[in-house]
């Protein structure tokens, strides 16, 4: 019973005595660590400590009382001293958090299977496709040639088609970043289709009861079960509500969002993996573009956003001065973020419209033409949100002449700085002012820290007088060069600037369709010029100058008082300049950390320097029967030497030292 007792009691202690080795070390290394690693080397510390104070003990276990606390202290200080040695060790061979904790392991070991079998899945259609010496980090001097290029284009074109709908979808964002992807991957990435074999009326179904919350035939009066079209994330059906509207449900299809997003977590350590490995992948900036396409293919996920952007959308054209141009309206008390309900639209997809628009004449296509471009330079100098994807089969065109804009999921923000910059650039190009529009791409772009603005100058205004000029050859070509200009100066386009050339590049095609002689550059040119002459007009500069007036009233008022003041201090000889070195708390927090490094280092060294004296020294004051004090200030100063040295070798060797 006494024995059973005696354990009992030990396994509390034992637990307390581990933690306790636990806080101490952290707290004398100064960083935090994971749970599992402090606690694995406090228990080593414990298990250290006896055997340790048995060894520095006299062989005949005879000795006073101070002695024994003294070495009891220093075998707990040895002991942890080991311990902190240890996790110094595996912070460099194994850095904190780069291996899932025990817990991580439990939960998510069927993420990680799934994952991994999609790796394989990838991998080996990167392999049939002839990519996988691509993802070797090597250099490939045989890909100087356009043919070669073509046929890794084409390459990627398959393997991307085959890979399902994320790489699809991210086929198609990089087939319209002419400032990144080289103009054959542009060419073959263009032709990636997002079509998918419908799912059963069934599923579909289930999918409508479960986000409306009652049966189809409760919500609808008649629902066409053959869908309208059938893509990778969705597909949609007509039907008609109780009250008789015409009405397209776009059904999300079951399971895609959890396909996207293990798609997309390997996409992104994908991304992350050839940008490390590979110079093609920074030079691209993978990581990032993979993010961005990351948030815009989920915003396509939930078509609540879709609502929302159709909502506004027709608020917006509402109060437009462009007219015949309309947007479904949606059904908000019917939509969720797997199902949208939303106004049929009459009309012709324009790849099937030729007819039509045969019989309304050439003169009204120029109108109809006309009219879809102004409204899309409405929405991206005027409201701030625009159409990205306003390619042939999006844009309906009514017997009439009226048009319909379809599929609104993911669409263009643009601020209110970025718009007055491109308004400034349209107002440039249309007075061939190349100063100007300099200036203005500059305020696009995130421009390097060195760039010669001289020679982008030039470059620009070459580029205006060949693209410009009556007769000469416009729309794409023009987008290209505009494109290949601004890769050679180093100017990187942030992602809401690319959708606003992505939309005008595929606003080409759509235009000519509609008109086979429109000239985009040319129209964009005098829709710059007139609404530079807009902005001139009497009220409009009347109402610019109240609003600047108002924003520097506030200034105006203390001018006088701060201007008193300068004077005095100049004539009484009071005038000084203060200069705050370090303001930001940043640089101060990195020149402290690099000060705290700096004196641990010193102050490691000298201790240990003084330690390795006094343990030299002989004949010395005895503290106990055995113990001298110049040893133990030795033993102490070297174990202020160790923890300092270790300290600074724990931050040096962690990945983030915060």
């Amino acid at each position: 019973m006494e024995t059973l007792l005696r354990n009992l009691l030990l396994i509390p202690t034992t637990v307390v005595t581990v933690l306790v080795f636990g806080a101490v070390i952290r707290r004398l290394l100064g960083v935090r660590l994971g749970l599992l690693r402090t606690v694995l080397a406090a228990v080593l510390a414990f298990l250290v400590a006896e055997p340790l104070l048995r060894a520095l003990l006299p062989e005949s276990g005879q000795t006073d009382l101070g002695t024994a606390l003294l070495f009891g202290a220093l075998a707990i200080c040895g002991a942890s001293l080991l311990a902190m040695i240890v996790l110094v060790i595996a912070e460099v061979i194994v850095p904190d958090g780069s291996i899932p904790g025990p817990v991580e392991l439990w939960r998510g070991w069927r993420t990680r299977l799934a994952r991994s079998r999609r790796y394989s899945q990838i991998l080996r259609i990167a392999v049939r496709h002839g990519l996988g010496r691509f993802l070797r980090g090597w250099r490939h001097t045989g890909l100087e040639s356009s043919t070669s290029r073509h046929e890794l284009a084409r390459s990627v074109r398959r393997a991307m088609d085959e890979g399902g709908v994320t790489f699809v979808k991210l086929g198609q964002q990089l087939s319209t970043r002419r400032d990144l992807v080289p103009a054959e991957f542009v060419q073959e990435l263009t032709n990636l289709q997002d079509n998918a074999a419908p799912i059963p009326w069934e599923e579909v179904e289930k999918v409508l009861t479960a986000e409306l919350g009652r049966p189809v035939e409760d919500v609808f009066a008649v629902v066409d079960q053959e869908p309208l079209a059938a893509a990778s994330v969705a597909q949609v059906h007509a039907a008609r509500l109780p009250g008789g509207a015409d009405v397209v449900v776009k059904v999300q299809r079951p399971g895609i969002a959890q396909v996207v997003e293990r798609d997309m977590d390997i996409l992104l350590r994908l991304a992350h993996t050839l940008e490390v490995r590979t110079h093609w992948g920074r030079s691209l900036g993978l990581t990032n573009l993979a993010g961005g396409f990351a948030d815009a293919l989920r915003e396509e996920l939930d078509f609540t956003t879709e609502r929302d952007n159709l909502r506004v959308m027709a608020a917006a054209l509402d109060t437009s001065a462009c007219r015949g141009v309309r947007v479904p309206r949606p059904h908000p008390e019917l939509c969720t973020e797997r199902v949208l309900v939303m106004q049929r639209l009459t009309g012709t997809p324009l790849a099937t419209a030729e007819p039509v628009l045969t019989a309304l004449g050439d003169d009204e296509r120029q109108r109809i033409a006309a009219t879809l471009l102004d409204t899309v330079f409405d929405q991206v100098l005027e409201r701030g949100m625009f159409h990205v994807d306003l390619h042939p089969g999006n844009v309906l065109v009514d017997d009439d002449g009226s048009l319909g804009l379809l599929d609104l999921g993911s669409v263009g923000r643009l601020d209110g700085t970025t718009r007055m910059a491109i308004g400034r650039l349209m107002a440039a190009l249309g007075r061939t002012d190349s100063l100007a529009a300099s200036d203005a791409l500059l305020e696009l772009v995130d421009r390097p820290e060195e760039i010669d603005e001289r020679e982008m100058e030039r470059a620009l205004g070459v580029l205006i007088v060949r693209y410009t000029s009556p007769g000469a050859t416009t729309g794409a070509a023009a987008f290209s060069a505009l494109f290949r200009l601004i890769t050679s100066q180093r100017l990187a386009v942030p992602p809401q600037v690319a959708a606003v050339f992505r939309t005008f590049a595929t606003l080409e095609g759509t235009l000519l369709i509609i008109d086979p002689q429109f000239d985009l550059v040319a129209q964009a040119r005098e829709t710059g010029r007139g609404r530079a002459t807009e902005a001139l007009a009497p009220q409009r500069l009347r109402q610019a100058a109240e609003d600047e007036l108002a924003a520097l009233l506030p200034v105006l008022r203390r001018l006088p008082r701060r201007v008193d003041r300068i004077a005095d201090a100049v004539e009484h000889g009071r005038l000084s300049v203060n200069v705050r070195l370090f303001a930001d708390s940043r640089d101060r927090r990195v020149i402290t950390d690099l000060l705290h490094q700096a004196l641990l280092t010193v102050l490691g060294a000298a201790a240990g320097v003084m330690a390795v004296l006094l343990l030299g020294i002989r004949d010395g004051p005895q503290v106990t029967e055995s113990v001298e004090l110049y040893s133990l200030f030795g033993y102490g100063l070297l174990i202020v030497a160790v923890v300092l040295v270790l300290r600074v070798l724990i931050v040096i060797f962690r990945r983030d030292p915060t």
